[in-house]
């Protein structure tokens, strides 16, 4: 119930902001290995993935306002575990919200820092 609270908001913010959003080329993502305390940043262009630990982390694309490119960054990522059959994490991750839409691993946890301008 909770999920599908969050994913009406999402897309109520989305529906009230499709207006001005651009879609970046890539996107700047951190990953946390919970039991080591390692971190990583990584860029993303759209469609590539990058593989860390268990996980294959997917960018399916950065959108970003048109009138605050460096405020607010969505990203939209697949995200798949080596031990799991399907996805972990498919949807959209909000750079200034990042609990609102979490990655719920019992290890890791995956966040969006921005979009890629270039």
């Amino acid at each position: 119930m909770i999920r599908l609270s969050v994913l009406l908001v999402c897309l109520a913010v989305g529906a009230a902001q499709a207006q001005s959003m651009r879609e970046a080329p890539g996107a700047e993502l951190r990953w946390l290995d919970k039991a080591s305390g390692e971190t990583a940043d990584v860029e993303l262009s759209r469609g590539q993935s990058a593989a860390w630990g268990r996980l294959t982390i997917q960018l399916d694309g950065c959108r970003y306002p048109e009138d605050n490119p460096a405020g607010e960054a969505y990203a939209h990522l697949t995200i798949r575990d080596s031990l799991a059959p399907d996805p972990v994490y498919s949807g959209w991750m909000v750079a200034s919200s990042p609990a609102l839409s979490a990655l719920d691993h019992a290890r890791y946890d995956v966040w969006v820092l921005r979009c890629l301008m270039r």
